[in-house]
């Protein structure tokens, strides 16, 4: 039954992929062979039996025809219980005998598609269409020619003008540097030359996949052009699909890569040409909106593109995204920003320690992008940039509070509050997600906006504080936050912003994309403020939340704030690389700038504000570059004029599962738990155009805070996180995000532990050498029972199997099973790469 079960599962696979196995009403003729017997209708299938591998007399399973009825495909089929791979020497000799490039080996279950030209198989979720195999059959792969082909550092300026070197006015030293910028001629800097002679390098070593690790602010956009340009010009592709994981860089690359490719190719952004998207060479995608209700399955077939790039590739392939980039096949090339000197202390972290999730995920990309942990295609840190005079380094700022990113990492803490006329004392219990809304008062929000308006750099030309970037913990805090920032700047300087000091640029306010654009560009709120010669932005700090993290080019930022706590490697990094880039403040004052006397025009350092000892959570210890006393906290007036009073705090750590704020603990009785509930749930969200824009947008942080904050413990109904999981019958942990996701079509149902498990067993058996058919269902179960059962972890690291005994989920004997080389195997990769919290009740 296994073997004819797959056979019905594969037919349907290829049907849903629009192959025929008989000619249809259009005159279109079947393009499916059955080797084995004649026609045969694929409803039938079942009463061919379960010998069908020997039933063939040495013949395919399969034979996908082209449109001209020659053999395109092999496909070799397999029973469920068996590996596909066991099949592919065997569908080797068939495709090679049919003069067949394509094979494709399933066992109903898992799928492989195979470029005998190109490599290993590579895992598919769906079968090809017909004419996307066609299209990836007239790319002849020819690796050699692109090891072999020349780039210098002109590789990206001859596409752009390739008469450039014979210009008299590059030819005349005097009038080449304006030359190039007028013609914005771009030229490789030695390090990204570098890193594109290292993918020729692991190309020629037979690498399929490549990982780039370099900084902020070191061109990886440039760097991933001359790479594109290095594979369509050697034939090696014909198409790429280039994959950002937010809106604005989007835009972004698509521009870059038409000023830089646009003479050899044509760049779209696939929401704005969903019809001819095939006519470009290039196409550009968030991976949120291929992922919306599953779009990129219905859309796109897995062999449509040859090089697929993912920008950020730690987070476009993580959660859900990785399903978008899996699904092609081809060369995959991933870029990152984030270094593995960040993760200092993960390894000893706690499970549920973001530092330790994220050594996960960094660990996966290694490994996804074909490299050793710790070991990319090539690196380029801050470090070189700022020693080979291509970034600056930030100083850092201690001005913290007496809340840390640390304490806000526990599992939760408690605040004990005393009011001022003494009259007794409280404490309530706040999860990190609460402690703004409920805790931040509004002397501490003074406290922290003073302390940064005071020690902040000033623009080496007007003098005025320099450009900065705030970032808060919520939208409400940001326009809390702006607002005293205001009021502050009007009190320094009188009469010179009314209230354009600071502006807050988040989500929810309208036109906030324009805002960055404008705020780079050096008009936000006008410009010319202090010197009518001197461009720069009247407005002097973007206030934000979540924008302006990744993919942000704006040079000549001097200060970057963190009035919240940082909680992510990656994004703290990413914060920190919006200061980096190097930058001639002469350049805003025009054709005259020689005329004017600048003792330091050029940007050497900017601030780096932390207020939450952020430095000191990701590594350990932190010497920060200046140190700033904040005031203390004291009951009483605070001094203000508003007369406005303090509390007094002392802190509390707690243990235990992360902890709601006392409102969501409150129990509304008599409610009836049922389905009706999350639906009920999912249709008032979708009416939340804000959230509604945060989910497609992939920004699940704020989209995360903004259902707590709008959408949970409100009367009425009083959703939580547990409630819904108890209304949906999940065996499992639920998230906000798992929530969103099902509300807002992103999965069509919520997966149970055991689906998880299967999925995470598959990913196992795709990564290491597949046990044999006797002992795979000992290996999957003891898989299952380790990644879901803390106890049996414990026993089993510290040795006590014979605690097993008594153990009726797993026992002794079904542990005695299991191969001995697969109970470390299965135990080291637990640890590394699968995500238990998703696996608790």
């Amino acid at each position: 039954m296994n073997e004819a079960a797959a056979r019905i599962r594969i037919n349907r696979l290829l049907e849903d992929a629009g192959w025929r196995f008989f000619a249809d009403g259009g005159g279109d003729p079947a393009n499916v062979r059955l080797e084995m017997t004649a026609a045969i209708r694929p409803d039938d299938l079942a009463a061919l039996g379960e010998d069908f591998e020997r039933a063939r007399n040495g013949k395919a399973d399969f034979v996908l025809m082209d449109e001209r009825g020659a053999p395109l495909v092999v496909l070799e089929a397999k029973s469920s219980d068996k590996n596909p791979l066991v099949g592919k020497e065997q569908a080797r000799r068939y495709a090679r005998s049919l003069a067949c490039r394509f094979v494709i080996l399933s066992n109903g279950n898992i799928h492989y598609f195979w470029d005998l030209d190109r490599g290993n198989p590579n895992v598919i979720t769906s079968f090809p269409t017909p004419d996307s195999v066609s299209g990836y059959h007239k790319v002849k792969p020819n690796p050699l020619r692109l090891v072999n082909e020349r780039v210098g550092a002109d590789y990206a300026a001859l596409t752009q003008r390739p008469d450039y070197a014979s210009d008299a006015a590059y030819l005349n030293e005097s009038e080449r540097d304006g030359f190039i910028r007028a013609n914005g001629l771009r030229f490789l800097r030695p390090y990204q030359l570098d890193a594109v002679h290292a993918l020729q390098r692991a190309v020629a070593n037979g690498a399929e996949r490549f990982l780039f690790e370099m900084a902020t602010g070191t061109g990886k956009t440039l760097v991933a052009a001359a790479v594109i340009k290095l594979f369509l010009r050697t034939g090696n592709a014909s198409r790429v699909l280039f994959l950002v994981d937010r809106l604005e860089l989007e835009n972004q690359a698509a521009t870059a890569f038409g000023q830089l490719l646009a003479n050899d190719c044509d760049t779209v952004i696939y929401k704005e040409r969903r019809d001819d998207w095939q006519s470009a060479e290039i196409v550009v995608s968030t991976v949120q909106s291929l992922l919306f209700d599953n779009k990129y399955r219905a859309l796109f077939s897995p062999t449509d593109f040859d090089l697929v790039i993912s920008d950020e590739a730690h987070r476009s392939i993580g959660g859900n995204a990785r399903a978008v980039f899996d699904y092609f096949v081809g060369g995959k090339l991933g870029l990152t920003a984030t270094p593995r000197d960040y993760l200092k202390g993960a390894e000893r972290a706690a499970p549920n320690d973001p530092r330790e999730t994220e050594r996960r995920i960094l660990r996966d990309t290694y490994r996804t992008f074909g490299c050793e942990p710790g070991r990319p295609t090539f690196r380029y840190s801050l470090i070189d940039g700022v020693r080979e005079g291509y970034l600056v380094n930030p100083t850092l700022v201690d001005a913290r509070t007496g809340i840390t990113a640390q304490m806000l990492a526990d599992d939760g803490f408690a605040v004990a509050f005393a009011d001022v006329d003494g009259e007794g004392e409280t404490e309530r219990a706040f999860g990190r997600r609460h402690f703004e809304r409920d805790f931040f008062s509004e002397s501490t929000n003074r406290a922290l906006c003073r302390a940064f308006m005071e020690n902040a750099l000033t623009d080496p030309v007007s003098g005025e504080i320099g450009k900065s970037i705030a970032f808060a913990v919520s939208q409400d805090h940001a326009a809390r936050l702006a607002q005293i920032l205001n009021e502050i700047a009007d009190a320094m300087f009188p009469g010179k912003y009314k209230s354009d000091f600071a502006v807050q640029v988040t989500s929810s306010v309208d036109n906030a994309q324009g805002m960055t654009v404008n705020f780079a560009n050096n008009n936000l709120l006008g410009s010319r403020n202090f010197r009518a010669e001197y461009a720069t932005s009247k407005a002097r700090v973007c206030v934000t939340v979540g924008m302006m993290t990744t993919g942000y080019d704006c040079s000549d930022i001097l200060n970057l704030a963190l009035f919240r706590p940082i909680f992510s490697p990656t994004e703290f990094v990413q914060i920190k690389g919006r200061g980096t880039r190097l930058h001639d403040f002469r350049e805003q004052l025009g054709a005259d700038a020689e005329n004017y006397d600048i003792p330091q025009p050029n940007k050497t350092t900017f601030k780096l504000f932390d207020f939450f000892a952020n430095c000191e959570y990701f590594e350990e210890e932190f010497d920060y570059d200046e140190t700033l006393k904040l005031p203390r906290e004291r009951s009483g007036d605070d001094g203000g004029e508003d007369g406005e009073r303090q509390i007094r705090f002392a802190y509390t750590h707690l243990g235990g599962d992360e902890i709601e704020s006392v409102a969501a603990r409150e129990v509304v009785g008599g409610m009836k738990i049922d389905r009706m509930l999350f639906d009920r749930f999912a249709e008032i969200v979708r009416e939340d155009e804000i959230l509604r824009e945060a989910v497609e947008d992939g920004r699940w942080e704020f989209a995360e805070n903004r259902l707590r904050s709008e959408h949970f413990d409100k009367p009425e109904d009083y959703f939580n996180l547990d409630k819904l999981r108890r209304a949906v019958s999940s065996d499992r942990r639920l998230s906000a995000r798992d929530l969103l996701e099902n509300a807002f079509g992103l999965t069509d149902r919520f997966k149970s532990k055991d689906e998880l498990l299967e999925e995470e067993f598959d990913k196992f058996l795709i990564s290491r050498e597949p046990p044999e058919a006797r002992d795979l269902s000992a290996v999957k179960a003891f898989f299952k029972a380790y990644a879901s059962n803390g106890w049996l972890r414990s026993a089993v690291d510290g040795g006590r199997f014979a605690d097993l005994s008594d153990y009726p989920a797993f026992p002794l004997a079904d542990f005695a099973a299991v191969p001995a080389e697969y109970r470390e195997t299965v135990a080291e990769y637990v640890k590394d790469y699968v995500p238990l919290n998703k696996f608790v009740a």
